[in-house]
């Protein structure tokens, strides 16, 4: 199952917040839908569910146009919608019917479901006395309970501790490996890059890259390296680089364990190499830069603000 977005434009009291927004989402494969707040990834998201009609564009699923209804489609918005006085099981079988399937089959997915979310305790428990982070289980719980084809994500991680982010990421990856089509948005970008192979970044209703993660950092690391020494302090060999280094590097970042440095000029590593042990640098990192998913974020959308 594909999914293809394609032009979508849409217009609020004439004042336009999605600007011509493409992208594809294949099943077996989740995809990173990222942006700072109020780039637009939420109304994409509601155009999706038919929530928010498209002023222009179309989505296909399979090359046919895209009708939400005739989907099972699991969503987790960030601002949370399950009733905090309703019993726990009781609004699983709720939603579930509200979703087309049977009281039986919803009790049976719902009990599944919370035994692999180890909540099954809270079965009879009213929703407003679990934690934080039980009711997002349990807010899961109910994305899942149709057994959708198409499963949106937004901060599912949101507020939660270790233990419990590894029981969500064990029941989302098995989500990818039923071959269902994820969409998966958050701030929390370690964990885009666990699950998602493709990535779309949407600043200001527009989109400014897309493509494989690892395509990606593997591109805007080219001719990249990392470099740290044990005979320098950082600000030390940045002035190095600067003062004898011009014509091999330039310099591009600073971590705190690391310069980035672009090599210029046709030279290889190994050569830079060699000229870093001809000046008595005594190198204790040196390496390929892979930017990370948050450098690239920032890159492509720091300037919002």
């Amino acid at each position: 199952m594909k999914l293809e977005v394609k032009g979508i434009r849409k217009k609020f009291d004439g004042t336009e917040v999605l600007h011509g927004i493409s992208f594809d989402a294949e099943a077996g494969k989740a995809l990173g839908l990222l942006g700072r707040n109020g780039a637009g990834k939420t109304t994409t998201i509601r155009i999706l569910m038919d929530v928010f009609k498209a002023t222009s564009g179309e989505v296909l699923i399979d090359g046919k146009p895209f009708v939400a209804k005739d989907y099972k489609i699991g969503y987790m918005p960030e601002e949370r919608g399950m009733y905090p006085k309703k019993k726990v099981l009781q609004q699983l079988i709720y939603f579930g019917e509200l979703r087309g399937i049977s009281a039986q089959e919803a009790k049976t997915n719902a009990k599944e479901l919370m035994k692999k979310l180890e909540i099954e305790e809270y079965t009879n428990r009213k929703l407003e006395t679990l934690s934080k982070g039980n009711q997002q289980k349990v807010q899961l719980a109910q994305t899942l309970i149709c057994n959708p084809d198409i499963v949106i994500l937004d901060e599912p991680f949101s507020g939660l501790d270790p233990v419990n982010s590894q029981i969500l990421k064990n029941l989302i990856d098995e989500q990818i490996k039923k071959g269902k089509l994820v969409i998966f948005s958050s701030h929390q970008m370690s964990y885009v890059e666990e699950f998602c192979e493709d990535i779309v970044i949407v600043n200001r209703g527009e989109i400014v890259l897309k493509g494989n993660l690892d395509a990606i950092q593997k591109d805007l690391g080219e001719k990249k390296i990392i470099l740290n020494a044990n005979n320098y302090t950082l600000q030390e060999l940045e002035t190095l680089c600067i003062d004898r280094l011009s014509k091999e590097v330039a310099i591009e970042g600073k971590k705190k364990d690391f310069l980035i440095l672009q090599l210029l000029n046709g030279y290889s590593k190994k050569d830079f190499l060699e000229k870093l042990n001809s000046i008595s640098v005594d190198i204790e990192l040196f390496g390929d830069y892979k930017p990370t998913l948050t450098d690239i974020f920032v890159w492509k959308t720091g300037d919002e603000q």
